[in-house]
């Protein structure tokens, strides 16, 4: 049975929707996809994070498939950048940044729908990261990447502190709004400046240092 779930809530998950289809749908023009190929890359990266949470969570069917609205945001989202040429040239920064969007509020309005439906706030810390970061596994998945999650830049770590906020707030019975606005811009800073600064979690070092190629050394800090 489906809890009840605020307008609010909703509108978040619609506005994650949009900035993750728009990196799935800028993904695919970076890996020359078609038209098709873009409109899936938007839709999975936009779902896939909801799909797993709402799955986990008992909230069947999920969100995303039985509210048309989702899947209408994704693909008016593909279909947005696929007109927008000039735009999509700079798919570098442009994936990035919609990713870092979309990680921050998904991890917050992941983390507000499992307690609606009455997760242990740990718990829903937990998936509120999952739903952030499930759409961007898929979506590098599709186009044979190394999900990011994987990668040294902090990623997983900024969507678990943005859902350990909106659960302490919860807590401590903190306004919502306020404290899910906060938890939002934690996310998205602590994720952009891991870009551009090059934060990250600590690797273990190669058994063999492979010339150059065995220094730790990062992709373009704008690489996604």
């Amino acid at each position: 049975m489906q809890t009840p779930i605020s307008p609010l809530l909703t509108a978040l998950d619609l506005i994650g929707t949009f900035a993750f289809a728009l990196s799935g749908a800028a993904a695919g023009i970076k890996h020359r996809a078609d038209l098709f190929g873009m409109l899936v890359l938007a839709f999975v990266a936009a779902t896939a994070g909801g799909l797993t949470r709402d799955l986990l969570i008992g909230a069947v069917p999920p969100a995303a498939i039985s509210d048309l609205n989702y899947t209408f945001v994704a693909i008016a989202a593909g279909l947005i950048l696929f007109a927008l040429p000039r735009v999509a040239r700079q798919v570098g920064p442009l994936v990035a940044l919609l990713d870092a969007a979309g990680l921050a509020v998904f991890a917050v309005s992941g983390t507000d729908k499992a307690l609606a439906y009455g997760i242990h706030p740990v718990s829903a810390a937990m998936l509120g990261m999952l739903t952030g970061i499930g759409g961007g596994i898929v979506r590098d998945i599709l186009v044979n990447e190394v999900p990011i999650v994987l990668r040294r830049d902090l990623y997983a770590v900024a969507a678990l502190a943005a859902g350990v906020l909106v659960s302490v707030g919860y807590g401590l019975h903190w306004p919502a709004a306020p404290t899910g606005v906060a938890a939002m811009l934690l996310c998205f800073v602590l994720r952009v400046l891991a870009i551009q600064r090059r934060w990250g979690l600590p690797v273990a070092p190669p058994e063999v240092d492979e010339g150059s190629g065995g220094d730790g050394s990062r992709p373009d800090r704008w690489e996604s």
